[in-house]
């Protein structure tokens, strides 16, 4: 199934972000966590792709185990640490495999590099990467990354905005976009993407908030905002992770409702690998509810 054709704002889908173990009980406990999830029905799910392609094949062998389960799965595809050849390899590989929708980044640089370098014969950027992929295969699905506060390499997000414009005009079908906490960057983005010509779907990247020391991890590498009246919350809960976790729940329930409101194509999910906190939200907004309820005492969640 073509990612593209499930993504309609008159039926929203819900979808899964799941990265590659490192060790064969992360591997066991990735592959119950997709089965805690799959009752939900997702649109699909995607597998990640380490800097470097430090996770190359386990991703091939994760993307091949998870579409076993019959769930549509997206595989992701970086240019980072790859010549066009070994990427050609890669593409046709997935192909074999029955794999209809690829996830092309750029990628982050390996650990302990600073900034991105491609190898010889490779490529700088992930438009060059959607291109290569159109030339070789134009039945493919391709989704690309969008970032709704701009590329932390990326000073300004107008130049941002136009370096997305270039993949799509590559031959990008749709578009996921970097998490956020606060709606109005998605709403402000989206506006600023149609005005410049971007018309493919744009799905909101949300990520449900279950630690606050790995909520500030991701902040400090994405640069994501979090809405001060949020951070006062968390903070008055940073000693009891349960209620981290009923706020993180209730923050994403609510931010989910109201982009479901206003027409978005579908919600991907960044999981963590993990089932919980995901399938509490999906469950609430299936059924249409309000939403777990917030720790006692807790003022009602940020948008």
């Amino acid at each position: 199934m073509k990612i593209r054709n499930r993504l309609n704002p008159s039926d929203p889908c819900f979808s899964f972000e799941f990265f590659p173990p490192k060790t064969e009980e992360g591997r066991r406990t990735l592959l119950r966590t997709v089965e805690d999830l799959r009752p939900l029905e997702p649109g699909f799910v995607s597998v990640t792709y380490g800097a470097g392609g430090s996770t190359q094949e386990r991703t091939v062998d994760l993307v091949r185990q998870i579409r076993a389960t019959g769930l549509e799965t997206m595989a992701h595809l970086t240019c980072v640490g790859h010549t066009r050849e070994e990427l050609g390899q890669l593409v046709e590989q997935f192909l074999t495999m029955g794999v209809e929708n690829i996830l092309a980044l750029r990628g982050d640089p390996p650990s302990g590099q600073r900034e991105f370098q491609p190898l010889p014969g490779g490529f700088r950027y992930a438009a060059e990467l959607v291109r290569f992929i159109r030339e070789r295969d134009h039945t493919l699905c391709l989704g690309g990354a969008g970032y709704p506060e701009g590329h932390v390499e990326t000073p300004l997000r107008d130049d941002d905005l136009r370096n997305l414009k270039a993949k799509v005009d590559a031959g990008l079908d749709f578009v996921i976009t970097q998490l956020f906490f606060d709606n109005a960057f998605y709403f402000d983005f989206v506006e600023r993407a149609r005005r410049l010509g971007i018309n493919v779907p744009i799905v909101p990247g949300i990520m449900p908030i279950t630690n606050i020391e790995q909520l500030e991890r991701f902040v400090r590498l994405c640069g994501a905002t979090v809405p001060m009246r949020l951070v006062l919350q968390l903070e008055r809960y940073r000693d009891d992770p349960d209620a981290v976790v009923q706020l993180g729940v209730a923050h994403a329930t609510v931010q989910c409702m109201e982009l479901l409101a206003r027409g978005v194509p579908g919600i991907h999910f960044y999981t963590l690998n993990k089932s919980p906190a995901t399938r509490l939200i999906v469950s609430a907004l299936k059924g249409r509810g309000a939403g777990p309820a917030a720790p006692p005492g807790a003022p009602p969640p940020t948008r």
